[in-house]
């Protein structure tokens, strides 16, 4: 495989130039790697004459995936710029909040967003609208531009991506040019990514999913980008096959979307050969390969750079990878590491209450901290370490199971539980095409588990898969049942757990449950609602879980 040298992102930017191979496909255009490029040095040498002398050389792009959103990461290389990903789902004074927090004094969309920026105060912000007569006014002088990556250096910051979260404000988490080069070389040399390959970027590019693990492996091993506006399962293949796509990334519930799709006798007639990502779930990735024959690869990595699990050959159904020098699960009061996670031969977690913690990088790691927040920085780098937020539990033979966000613990009678090995097991179930598991408040204590489905929901099918799942610990059976059209998710395909926890089991959609004593599920009534029985209105009592809420070493002080 052919590999692109180069320290920084401006000189695997400028590595482009001269190169008419494809470099980028969008709704069936074709630009080579050198127009790419070209176009790249003509918004690099148009940003250096509007920018304000002495601001921050931020940019926000509120933008689909069109080709204007790769050239202007590009430009940003080798302007020495950085470019922050504005979420189009954001509205009013939160949109508005995230792009003066990163000090954008450029922001790039199109008309299609304009709508967003309706009566918001964003000043000292100038606004460029592709695609009009004007902007194309605005580059024409630099049309000859060529790129020039001598100034740039690998600590110049080069993104500001906005970290989802449940609470608070998004975090904008930095990437240096060094950082995102060096995982872009990494990711192809691991993928074996070859000049001929095409990826396809149909996740959100304002996500670091879309820039870290699909165009930044193209660029450091010159091959073509492909890009969707947005993520489609109905449109998918036919993208595929019409650039020629061999890689994609995912993340999320795409893949459940994908299977949801009608089969067709042509279903592995593409050039696919693999798909990396996040979330996916044993079931659905042993599913996807069966049906598309495509391997997918999941990967775990912090969006901040603070900790990464590679699968590597040997690793066992359902674990992540094998944890890497530094990798630890700590129990967050006390900072001492959790023991073995031991599962019985049916593949049950028996020690979950003791062996789930979060997981902790405590040997050096690529954050770079929030942008302008020194207290989300703090909470990262607790005692020296770097604090992912994520569940785990580890086996004696150093493999990580991944078994959630930290607010995805559930503590049920007593026990720990952990969301993501429960949803691993109903995704099984056969009228399944997205499920996400969520705690909801007791009644008298801690936790009960609430599932919502989206699908075809049979309760005396439920029931009786439920009692055939040899690894289903008899804590994990969800006493609510929420059947959704459509699971609600964030613009990163991220299931909006926050959104259904606080709506409960007393939300517009249809409702099942299983009260305590009873093996059948039936219709969660009104009179349900208000009975003693149904659990207490708002968030568990004491946060995470029905416990107290979560302090780092609170017992260790």
């Amino acid at each position: 495989m052919e590999s692109t040298a180069g320290r920084t992102v401006a000189e695997l930017v400028a590595a482009g130039w001269g190169d008419h191979r494809p470099g980028l496909w969008f709704e069936g255009t074709t630009l080579t790697r050198h127009e790419v490029t070209a176009g790249a040095a003509a918004r690099a040498a148009l940003l250096a004459g509007l920018l304000p002398p002495r601001a921050e050389p931020h940019i926000g792009v509120l933008l689909d995936n069109t080709p204007e959103y790769p050239m202007w990461l590009a430009a940003a290389a080798l302007a020495r710029a950085a470019v922050a990903g504005i979420n189009p789902t954001r509205r009013g004074p939160e949109l508005a909040r995230d792009i003066l927090h990163t000090e954008c004094r450029i922001l790039v969309t199109e008309r299609g967003r304009l709508p967003l920026l309706d009566g918001l105060d964003l000043p000292g912000v100038r606004l460029l609208l592709t695609g009009t007569p004007e902007y194309e006014a605005l580059l024409a002088p630099y049309a000859d531009a060529q790129p020039d990556a001598s100034r740039a250096a690998p600590g110049d910051r080069l993104l500001l991506y906005f970290t989802s979260g449940s609470t608070g404000a998004p975090k904008a988490a930095i990437c240096s040019q060094g950082r995102l080069a060096a995982a872009g070389r990494s990711l192809a040399d691991q993928f074996q990514v070859r000049p001929e390959d095409m990826h396809y970027i149909c996740m959100p590019m304002f996500h670091g999913n879309a820039v870290i693990a699909d165009w930044a492996p193209a660029l450091a091993a010159g091959a073509g980008v492909a890009l969707r506006r947005r993520f489609s399962a109905s449109g998918f293949l036919a993208d595929v096959r019409a650039c020629g796509a061999t890689y994609f990334t995912y993340v999320g519930r795409a893949i459940q979307y994908l299977l949801a799709t009608e089969p067709r006798p042509d279903d592995r007639d593409h050039p696919l050969r693999l798909g990396f990502g996040t979330e996916a779930g044993a079931e659905d990735a042993a599913a996807f390969q069966r049906r598309f024959g495509v391997r997918l690869v999941e990967g775990y990595g912090s969006s901040e750079g603070g900790a990464a699990v590679q699968w590597s050959p040997g690793t066992p159904a359902g674990a992540v990878g094998r944890a890497a020098p530094g990798l630890v699960v700590l129990d967050p009061r006390t900072c001492a590491e959790c023991p073995p996670a031991v599962f019985d031969a049916a593949g049950r977690l028996v020690n979950g209450d003791e062996a789930i913690g979060e997981l902790v990088n405590r040997g050096p790691n690529l954050f770079e901290g929030y942008w302008r927040n020194a207290a989300a920085d703090g909470e990262r780098r607790w005692k020296g370490w770097y604090w992912t937020g994520d569940l785990f539990c580890r086996d004696a033979d150093g493999f990580l199971y991944f078994a959630g966000r930290t607010d995805d613990r559930l503590r049920v009678d007593g026990e720990n539980l952990a969301a993501a090995m429960i949803e691993n097991i109903l995704a099984r179930y056969e009228g399944a095409d997205a499920v996400a598991v969520y705690a909801v408040p007791d009644p008298v204590t801690g936790d009960q588990v609430m599932a919502a489905l989206a699908g075809t929901f049979e309760p005396e099918d439920f029931a009786a898969f439920l009692a055939a799942q040899p690894d289903l610990g008899t804590k994990m059976a969800p006493r609510f049942v929420r059947v959704v059209r459509r699971m609600p998710v964030t613009a990163t395909n991220k299931i909006q757990r926050a959104l259904l926890r606080a709506e409960g089991p007393r939300c517009a959609d249809p409702v099942w449950w299983r009260p305590p004593g009873e093996e059948a599920y039936r219709r969660f009534t009104p009179e349900d609602a208000e009975g003693p029985l149904a659990p207490t209105r708002g968030p568990s009592a004491g946060g995470v879980g029905g416990e107290a809420p979560t302090t780092r070493g609170v017992a260790a002080q």
